[in-house]
């Protein structure tokens, strides 16, 4: 017998042993039926109540015309099915959250500008900061190159007259810490200037989709009369 078809006929034997189990309890019961399963989820009783051995099984439940009304999984069952249903409410609520403080920020964004020029004359400010800080370092940087190249020019100096000086040393090693120091200050501020520029980017594209969802809806809407 092919494969698919042993596997319907083994289901049809399946349903009709389950069938006639449910048939003979109900003839014995008034009340509800009540039919338990193994670990392998096969039906191998029915009855008014589960035995106390089965306790731990699958059930369900049946009414007087063989329709089920209730099923319970085991104990492993219902603790995965409590765990997905916790998961999915967590998530529930917070993308309940997630989208609450998406309209607030919408709407803050909408009451913050006027018109995309704002939003440029904002990001050109915080722009024009950073380059100033970032001027600052630069200057900083070549000033310490310059007292280290000085510095260096000294010890080789002193070297060829055979007088050398730990103390010039130190003086160029304290030097490139600081050149090393301000280059680190530098690519802090480079990347923040480029982190405004993205920020207000998304800023504005999500200003402009706002300003022309709330035009269109405005166009939809009736007019008043």
């Amino acid at each position: 017998m092919p494969k698919s078809l042993s596997t319907v006929f083994a289901a049809g034997l399946a349903i009709v042993f389950t069938a006639a189990l449910a048939t003979s309890a109900m003839a014995q019961s008034k009340g509800r039926i009540v039919c338990w399963k193994d670990k392998a989820g096969k039906v191998i009783g029915c009855g008014d109540k589960v035995p106390p051995e089965f306790e731990d099984s699958a059930t369900k439940e049946l009414d007087r015309r063989g329709v089920t009304r209730k099923t319970t999984g085991t104990p492993e069952e219902q603790a995965r099915q409590a765990a997905q249903e916790e998961a999915l409410a967590k998530k529930k609520e917070e993308d309940k959250k997630r989208m609450a403080e998406q309209q607030r920020r919408d709407s803050a964004l909408l009451n913050t500008y006027a018109n995309e020029k704002e939003i440029d004359q904002r990001r050109d400010r915080e722009i024009q900061e950073v380059d100033r800080l970032l001027g600052q370092f630069e200057g900083l940087k070549k000033s310490a190159t310059a007292r280290r190249d000085d510095a260096q020019g000294r010890v080789a100096t002193a070297e060829k007259a055979r007088k050398p000086s730990d103390a010039l040393k130190d003086e160029v090693a304290r030097a490139e810490s600081e050149i090393a120091k301000f280059e680190r200050s530098i690519a802090a501020k480079q990347k923040e200037r480029e982190e405004i520029r993205a920020r207000y980017a998304e800023t504005k594209e999500r200003y402009v989709a706002l300003r022309a969802g709330g035009a269109q809806s405005a166009a939809a809407a009736p007019a008043k009369k």
